[in-house]
């Protein structure tokens, strides 16, 4: 288990990002998630900023193409030196196992290979929703227990989904096998475009290994108060 949680900066601008990792002291080192509306504004740089800072970074840019471009764009990412980064589990063994090689190939002799993980079903996602759009018969479930053992085969160190599942997925897979749930909301929050939601206490007890938190931090009044309680209590204390 990751013991801080993600927190994901999806912020439009460097400029407000740098505006709210000020908020925090210079010597918290924080483990973040950068996705697409960054990265597409700002590119690479963003993310070795972040670095010189001294934190973890998750690239979350949910790659999705035929295997041979993945596996380039993923020797290219890994120069970057990232933690995790992912793909979408949708893509096929094949394309995620060279997402993997590509990863591995592009690390430089000596560092750490970022662990790899895979989309199962956006917690944006709901049964119906995809039963009707992407006219998959199966239920929500089985389609993500699908996903997982997929991403398993190829090599992959983990999957993205929601908490709710992570228990049946550690069922399907090895102990190792990391399950990395956003869609966590602390009691009270407005859920958003989410629709599969849990709060940080249950999100550990039912088997997440780490959980990645947005806007109950990012917009709080006091984004340090709430990242810290948000980190409590994942981690079972009281204060």
């Amino acid at each position: 288990m990751i013991e801080r949680p993600i927190i994901a900066l999806d912020f439009p601008s460097k400029k407000e990002i740098e505006q709210f990792l000020a908020k925090f002291p210079t010597d918290e080192k924080l483990f973040v998630k950068v996705g697409m509306e960054i990265f597409y504004q700002e590119g690479p740089e963003i993310v070795r900023w972040l670095k010189e800072l001294g934190h973890d970074i998750f690239l979350d840019l949910k790659l999705h193409d035929i295997p041979n471009t993945v596996e380039h764009a993923m020797k290219g990412l890994a120069k970057l030196g990232v933690a995790i980064t992912n793909v979408h589990a949708a893509g096929g063994i094949e394309m995620m196992a060279a997402a993997k090689r590509g990863l591995e190939s592009g690390t430089a002799a000596g560092e750490t290979v970022p662990q790899l993980i895979a989309v199962t079903q956006l917690t944006s996602t709901g049964e119906e929703q995809m039963q009707k759009e992407q006219l998959i018969s199966a239920t929500l479930e089985e389609s993500v227990l699908n996903y997982a053992t997929c991403a398993e085969k190829a090599g992959l160190d983990g999957v993205v989904c929601s908490a709710l599942e992570a228990a049946k997925i550690h069922e399907v897979t090895s102990d190792a096998f990391m399950c990395l749930t956003p869609g966590i909301r602390p009691s009270g929050a407005a859920i958003g475009d989410q629709k599969r939601v849990v709060t940080p206490a249950l999100a550990r007890e039912i088997g997440s290994s780490v959980i990645v938190v947005g806007r109950p931090i990012t917009q709080a009044t006091d984004p340090v108060a709430a990242y810290h309680a948000i980190k409590n209590e994942w981690n079972g204390e009281n204060s």
